[in-house]
């Protein structure tokens, strides 16, 4: 079955483990030409199709000389994301969320973002069901992850105009080294990465990837927030000429 990675080309940040890594197996499967895995560590791939970049997605430097090594992208998958327990206590915890699930998540963006409109490519940003409603035992990513579907969600009415689609993925628990140690049900990494695909595949704006977020799909679709974030993007849009 044709998709919408087969023969293409994608970049996944954070692609050495966990959600990251089951994505570049997941985009291998379904025939992508190239996958770029985006690591902070230097890791091996067997798989000739991927090519491992160096890729701290807070250090300015690493992603322009990142994006200077990818000469053509059609998708980027923004997955790389920090994860601590807090109590809003400590600052540094929050500012260390907000390097890099925001403006790690930015600046990867900004810099891929000329080869995206090129290619009329999509931008993936893994984001969490924490968006929506904050986590008690880690606030600060809570934030972060508010922070991020606010950029994605003026991401995708900016980037309209140039052909540029923009997926957020609110993740449920997801059984990874993130939360491996909280008592709760947990979908596979492998799952979860299916049904990323499956919904890029459909062109939803936004994905429910298993079955905790699932169950919040409709009533999102449905809800208010969703009805003025698209009417707010209306405003963008030409309007006709009066006659």
């Amino acid at each position: 079955m044709s998709t919408t990675i087969e023969g293409k080309t994608i970049l996944v940040t954070g692609a050495n483990r966990g959600i990251g890594q089951a994505l570049v197996t997941e985009a291998l499967r379904r025939g992508a030409a190239r996958v770029y895995a985006g690591a902070r560590r230097p890791y091996t791939h067997q798989d000739p199709r991927v090519t491992v970049l160096p890729l701290e997605v807070t250090d300015e430097d690493q992603v322009r000389a990142a994006a200077g090594q990818v000469e053509s992208l059609d998708i980027l998958v923004n997955n790389a994301g920090a994860f601590l327990f807090d109590d809003l206590g400590d600052r540094g915890a929050l500012e260390r969320h907000l390097a890099v699930n925001l403006f790690g998540t930015y600046s990867v963006t900004r810099a891929f973002l000329p080869k995206l409109a090129e290619s009329g490519g999509a931008i993936v940003n893994n984001v969490s069901l924490a968006a929506l409603a904050p986590i008690p035992v880690t606030p600060a990513y809570s934030i972060s992850k508010a922070a991020a579907f606010g950029l994605t969600q003026s991401f995708r009415m900016l980037l309209a105009a140039q052909g540029v689609r923009v997926h957020a993925v609110l993740t449920g628990p997801v059984d990874t080294d993130m939360v491996r140690d909280l008592d709760i049900p947990k979908a596979s990494p492998q799952s979860v990465a299916q049904a990323i695909f499956d919904g890029v595949d459909k062109g939803e704006d936004d994905i429910f990837p298993d079955p905790m977020s699932a169950a919040f799909a409709d009533a999102w679709q449905a809800g208010p927030a969703k009805a003025l974030e698209r009417a707010n993007a209306a405003l963008l849009q030409p309007q006709p000429a009066v006659s």
